[in-house]
């Protein structure tokens, strides 16, 4: 493990190589909101202990070998489930309350800055988190573009 690697206390999720890094303390919902973003097409990239790698200006997120594909569901047990390597995008923290209409929050993980959605209280975020990991997500400006249409490519 390098200088600018670390363990963190969370859980992530990914879909197409794009992963969300779910924090909260033991209870908050984190493998439960991983569980619901990988019913909508989400791969398990880690639970519980999340390894955070830089590599350049990217942060690659990955599972400790020792609980590598595997997820606990509360009151059912452990799920082996496939599982990937993906690039951090996003954090969701579902200790913090948001109290702005527009808030324009920030997270540091090896060094480099992410957006953060507070997410204390919210129990219907999943889909707020699909619809950031799958659009082209702008940190400077905390807003999402869309990516162009294909009738809008040949204009």
């Amino acid at each position: 493990m390098s200088h600018q690697d670390q363990y963190i206390d969370g859980t992530a999720v990914a879909v197409a190589g794009a992963a969300v890094l779910i924090m909260g303390t033991s209870g908050s919902g984190k493998s439960t909101l991983a569980l619901d973003l990988m019913s909508r097409g989400a791969e398990l990239v880690s639970d519980d202990k999340v390894l955070a790698r830089r590599i350049g200006e990217q942060v690659v997120l990955s599972a400790p070998q020792t609980i590598a594909g595997m997820i606990e569901a509360r009151g059912v047990g452990l799920l082996a489930v496939r599982y990937c390597e993906a690039r951090l995008k996003l954090i969701v923290d579902l200790d913090a309350e948001e109290t702005a209409r527009l808030p324009q929050q920030t997270e540091s993980i090896c060094g480099v800055t992410f957006p953060l959605i507070r997410a204390r209280g919210r129990h219907r975020i999943a889909g707020t988190v699909m619809v950031t990991l799958c659009n082209d997500f702008h940190p400077e400006t905390m807003s999402i573009h869309q990516p162009a249409r294909d009738k809008d490519r040949n204009r």
